[in-house]
């Protein structure tokens, strides 16, 4: 693998590139966004995991960019919901949903179901490929957050569920800290981590 100097960010979410750039800048990498190359249309995500939708997207815009490609496929699992909405998490609602209204379909789903059985966490997959090529540099990596949902939102930062994800070892939900605070603690946060140790190493 060659030196890799700048990433392509594979997402829309101005949330996430933030929080990239944010876990990534005492490495020697210019990170960049999707709307810093062009416009491109969306992949189809029709994997069945985490890791399976996280790869096909970096793979997908590395052949479109021709530049290395970090994308993560997140979601909450809610352990009452079968571990639902899972995958779907960005488009629970519906395919254009917004996070108002997938919050508002979580609460709906949840409405009968006492404090002790609203647990749940928060999954990320990131996947670093170099090429669109399936056989080229791969780096994945994953962390989990642990928590309950709320019956209401509470907090202005973050973004998805953030508002409705209360932890309680910190009594706050993820939207209710500051993004160094949010990188350090969250599912994503834990994902950044473990790959910037490993980009280190990769760097020396």
């Amino acid at each position: 693998m060659e030196k890799i100097q700048e990433i392509i960010v594979a997402t829309q979410n101005a949330g996430k590139v933030k929080e990239i750039s944010q876990a990534m800048r005492h490495l020697p990498i210019k990170v960049l966004s999707l709307a810093d190359c062009g416009t491109f249309p969306e992949p189809i995500e029709n994997g069945g995991t985490f890791e399976e939708n996280a790869l096909l997207k970096a793979r997908y815009y590395a052949a479109l960019t021709g530049k290395p490609c970090l994308a993560d496929d997140s979601g909450l699992e809610v352990d009452s919901l079968g571990k639902a909405p899972g995958v779907y998490s960005a488009r629970y609602a519906g395919e254009h949903a917004t996070d108002k209204e997938n919050n508002h379909k979580l609460l709906q789903a949840l409405a009968a179901m006492p404090e002790a059985k609203r647990t749940g966490r928060f999954r990320c997959v990131l996947a670093l490929v170099e090429s669109g090529d399936l056989h080229g540099f791969v780096l994945t990596t994953e962390g989990v957050c642990e928590g309950e949902i709320l019956q209401q939102p509470r907090g202005e930062h973050g973004f998805g569920y953030d508002p409705l994800f209360f932890m309680p070892k910190l009594n706050k939900t993820l939207a209710e800290v500051t993004v160094e605070e949010k990188n350090q603690i969250s599912h994503r946060g834990q994902a950044l981590g473990k790959l910037v140790d490993k980009l280190q190493e990769y760097l020396k």
